[in-house]
């Protein structure tokens, strides 16, 4: 199933929602061409996982770049509501302590302000 992908605004926070599989080809290059051409001024965003099957290699390397490069552009990407085998993915990669993880966008997004407010 190719990737689907959707931007919206929530509370000021930009949510791109995927569904289908982040592998390494199109889906993946579609997925960093998205966020990236959100990022040419400074953005907090959350990827909403809900309806991502699968990812391989190459979407988690992709992941680790958007994150990198929203980091770099002043903002910050964080993963919402991914299903368990993404879950034991991140884990084991140990990429689950690089990501903020929540398991909804509406927490996702709640974190922004919160982290606001904290610093």
């Amino acid at each position: 199933m190719p990737l689907k992908i959707s931007t919206r605004e929530v509370n000021g926070i930009t949510v791109v929602d995927c569904t289908g599989r982040i592998v390494f080809g199109e889906e993946a290059f579609a997925l960093r061409d998205t966020v990236k051409a959100l990022l040419t001024q400074p953005r907090n965003i959350v990827l909403n996982l809900a309806g991502v099957s699968y990812i391989d290699s190459g979407g988690l390397g992709t992941l680790v770049g958007l994150y990198t490069s929203a980091r770099t552009a002043g903002g910050s990407v964080r993963l919402a509501a991914l299903n368990s085998r993404v879950i034991d993915l991140l884990q084991i990669t140990k990429l689950v302590t690089v990501f903020d993880v929540f398991d909804n966008v509406e927490e996702a997004v709640a974190s922004f302000s919160v982290a606001a407010g904290a610093a």
